[in-house]
């Protein structure tokens, strides 16, 4: 039953324009936004319109997030690994999902497979 629901959120795997699998290095406080700064090693599980090249010097926002109660951001160590999902607007990338990497589930690992190999729809314009 919970998986029927987990394939339910797939369509929600395709908003998001990248998907990645890293630690993060630190939680800042910016401007009424928070700040995330991973760390170096990342992996994409779905890379979107971000440049490989990009993700090494790779920072999210979470806008007018500073105060916002996220029980995934508080007490952040290295050691933990998240799914992050976010997106790009104008020169920042904005964090849209974040969800601590659960290696023991088996739900968890069959979304994240299922994530990779996803083919999200393209809408075509009608403008030419």
């Amino acid at each position: 039953n919970r998986l029927k629901k987990s394939h339910a959120c797939f369509p929600l795997f395709c908003f998001p324009l990248q998907a990645l699998k890293m630690k993060i290095k630190e939680v800042k406080r910016e401007n009424g936004d928070r700040k995330i700064v991973p760390s170096k090693k990342k992996k994409a599980l779905k890379l979107g319109p971000i440049k490989k090249k990009d993700l090494k010097t790779l920072v999210l926002y979470l806008k007018n997030g500073a105060d916002c109660p996220c029980h995934q951001l508080e007490n952040v160590n290295s050691t933990s690994t998240f799914l992050i999902m976010g997106r790009k607007a104008d020169s920042q990338y904005l964090l849209t999902g974040i969800h601590k990497w659960d290696k023991k589930s088996k739900e968890f690992k069959k979304i994240t497979k299922k994530m990779k190999n996803l083919k999200c729809p393209t809408y075509q314009t009608v403008f030419k």
